[in-house]
């Protein structure tokens, strides 16, 4: 696993100990990308099911202002840490370790709206449909802002969620990545 593109192309990451999370493959990354971009002036990012870290931590490298990673998983949380640190991008992150809708309802006090949100939940808990619509309700994404989901192919997502409407849809084995964007 490895920053793909940007200021710290080539460099390497941790991947988080154990089998609790399922990292994106640098393949599926480069793809997202350079869907989504593949460089970018500014904008915060959120990842939210952060694993190590390495959506977000790409964002940055590409030129994305500052992001918020969350995980419930401490083993994730001391991974994002360290390879953040090991970027040098402590000062351009923010890390939490919580749940989902716990972490949404903490952003949603905050008044914070995002230029891009990566949900990359497990495959057995996929809940990306309601997550969405609780995105939008509450402004937590900017106009024509984009979601990231990463899903089981098995995972039908519907073609709009409220103002968000599937702007791209690729397919990698077992893996799905459908892109919203925010209109």
């Amino acid at each position: 696993m490895r920053v793909i593109s940007g200021e710290k192309r080539g460099l390497p990451l941790k991947a988080v100990p154990g089998s609790s999370t399922r990292p994106t493959t640098d393949k599926v990354k480069e793809s997202i990308f350079n869907m989504i971009g593949p460089y970018f002036q500014g904008g915060l990012a959120l990842d939210l099911y952060a694993g190590s870290g390495g959506l977000g931590i790409e964002a940055i490298s590409r030129g994305v202002e500052r992001a918020i990673f969350v995980d419930q998983d401490r083993k994730a949380i001391e991974t994002i840490k360290k390879n953040l640190q090991q970027c040098l991008f402590e000062e351009r992150s923010e890390v939490y370790r919580n749940d989902s809708a716990r972490a949404l309802k903490a952003l949603i006090k905050r008044e914070i709206t995002f230029s891009f949100i990566f949900l990359d939940p497990p495959y057995a808990k996929q809940n990306i449909e309601s997550e969405i619509s609780i995105i939008l309700d509450h402004d937590l994404l900017e106009e024509n802002g984009m979601i990231v989901c990463e899903h089981d192919t098995s995972v039908k997502l519907p073609s709009e969620i409220g103002k968000a409407k599937t702007y791209r849809s690729e397919i990698y084995g077992d893996t799905t990545i459908t892109i919203y964007i925010y209109k």
